[in-house]
């Protein structure tokens, strides 16, 4: 049973390893503007688990850089992004409900999403949340919560 365990220990560490070493070069081809390349490192990241590279795809898709541009597709990778705990994906998903950019536009879906990406540290997803607090867009209408979150508001 200790062989399994250390076994599989193993396999999950080489695995990791692999998506962020293709998540790190998805990030240079990118940044080079190599998106062709840049879009099947970081789609074998975001299969390895790392939510970094579903977002930075998520992102390719959305703005159709070196892939067709795919909004639903776009929707699907920052979910998996958000759900791995990479706070940017969550704030991308805020920023397309908030807009209706590519989705049905909901206020309700949009303030969940900035929350998580907030809860999470990203002060874009704070300072957005804060803008729907003084607005009252999709949570009950709270300046103390707005300021507090969104302080140049």
């Amino acid at each position: 049973m200790k062989k399994i365990v250390a076994t599989a220990i193993l396999i999950l560490g080489v695995l990791s390893n692999l998506s962020a070493n293709s998540f790190y070069h998805g990030l240079k081809a990118y940044n080079a503007k190599d998106f062709k390349k840049a879009g099947t490192l970081f789609t074998k990241a975001c299969d390895g688990g790392d939510a970094s590279g579903c977002s930075f795809l998520g992102s390719m898709y959305f703005n159709g850089q070196g892939v067709k541009q795919d909004t639903f597709k776009a929707v699907k990778l920052y979910t998996k992004a958000c759900d791995g705990g990479f706070s940017i994906g969550c704030s991308f998903l805020g920023i397309m409900y908030n807009t209706g950019d590519g989705v049905k536009q909901d206020d309700f879906k949009a303030a969940k999403f900035y929350s998580k990406a907030c809860d999470a540290g990203n002060a874009s997803g704070c300072s957005s949340l804060g803008v729907m607090y003084d607005n009252g867009e999709g949570v009950k209408q709270d300046y103390f919560k707005a300021v507090t979150l969104h302080p140049s508001g």
